[in-house]
């Protein structure tokens, strides 16, 4: 077994693997609504990095614009034609491919059980989605700038799944600190797959997976290579959860 990746400052590891049988991947990915380090909007750059993770379950922030409606930064159409996912209806409008921005895309045909939004507090607008899989409850979020919010929004989303089992809490965590801020996740393992932020230097982990202890995670990883160097100024990350 691969030991685990409970803590930014260790080394990570980088390359993608395929997962193990009896292991489904979870993958996550600040999108920054599709623009690139060189400042173009590109969608399809965005769907050539989601085809390129062999993930069954994608958390995406940051998938639709900021103004107005907030329409989705990703075309549905070409989700549909162009990748294996499908899209989770966590939106509550006809125009948002998410809610506060977090959007859940599955493996095509995997069923899915109940959607719950979870309010965030904070100054920020924020919001998690709580979506229920076959195998686990998966909640996507992308937590505040300021750590006592953060503190707050994770103590919301550990309540919110209290009388759970099998839970993966994935998204941009927003937190520097290899160590401090999400001690509110004392039932979970917090892993930090490697260096995500900034994508033309990495030099942060802010995008975190935490599991239940019910759930093991055998593998994870950033991609830094092809199509991911510049769609977004975020690296996706991946687990191998059993």
């Amino acid at each position: 077994m691969v030991p685990l990746f409970a803590l930014a400052h260790l080394v990570p590891m980088f390359r993608c693997m395929s997962h193990p049988d009896k292991s489904l991947r979870v993958a996550s990915y600040n999108i920054r609504k599709a623009k690139g380090l060189d400042r173009r909007r590109d969608p399809k750059r965005i769907l050539d990095v989601l085809n390129g993770l062999a993930a069954d379950v994608v958390a995406l922030q940051e998938a639709d614009l900021r103004l107005g409606s907030r329409p989705s930064a990703l075309c549905r159409n070409m989700i549909a034609a162009e990748t294996d996912f499908d899209v989770v209806p966590v939106a509550r409008n006809h125009v948002s491919l998410g809610w506060h921005g977090n959007a859940v895309l599955v493996r095509k045909g995997t069923s899915h059980g109940d959607v719950t939004h979870i309010n965030l507090p904070g100054l920020e607008p924020r919001g998690a989605v709580r979506v229920d899989l076959p195998n686990f409850s998966l909640v996507a979020t992308h937590l505040g700038l300021m750590r006592r919010h953060r503190k707050g929004q994770l103590r919301s989303i550990a309540n919110a799944v209290a009388d759970s089992t099998r839970v993966v809490v994935v998204g941009d965590f927003n937190e520097w600190s290899p160590r401090k801020g999400m001690e509110v996740l004392g039932d979970f393992e917090v892993h930090a797959p490697g260096h995500s932020f900034h994508a033309a230097r990495p030099v942060a982990a802010l995008d975190r997976i935490a599991v239940s202890r019910d759930l093991s995670v055998h593998d994870a990883g950033v991609v830094q290579d092809g199509p991911a160097r510049k769609a977004s100024d975020h690296l996706p990350i991946w687990a191998d959860i059993s």
